[in-house]
């Protein structure tokens, strides 16, 4: 049996950008990235704690250390900057190897999206 579990988390950061004459995607900072083993292109979901609302895209990368977050595109009508979101993604594995596998998470701080040591 194969199941999708939760693979990667990045839980509280801060939308701080939402720009709708995008093609479309979340940017996110590549040192985020790289913290919670997301690539480029890589489908996400996206929960939105101001509003509730919940989306889902793929990743480009966003400039290193920028604590960039943006919503591009028509999901840029679904957030607000300032909203604090949990970027989730989701892998297929194999029932005994789900029971075993521990997704990477990153808590930022908020008000800047950088990683907490």
């Amino acid at each position: 049996m194969i199941v999708e579990v939760v693979k990667s988390k990045l839980h509280r950061v801060t939308v701080t950008e939402a720009n709708l004459n995008y093609i479309g995607s979340i940017t996110i900072d590549e040192d985020l990235m790289d913290a919670v083993n997301l690539i480029e292109g890589e489908k996400v979901q996206i929960v939105d704690n101001n509003n509730g609302e919940r989306l889902e895209t793929y990743v480009i990368k966003g400039e290193r250390g920028s604590g960039a977050i943006c919503l591009n595109g028509a999901a840029a009508r679904k957030v607000q900057p300032g909203d604090i979101v949990i970027i989730m993604s989701y892998a297929q594995m194999d029932f005994e190897e789900a029971k075993l596998f521990k997704p990477w998470v990153a808590f930022p701080d908020t008000k800047t999206n950088k990683l907490v040591k």
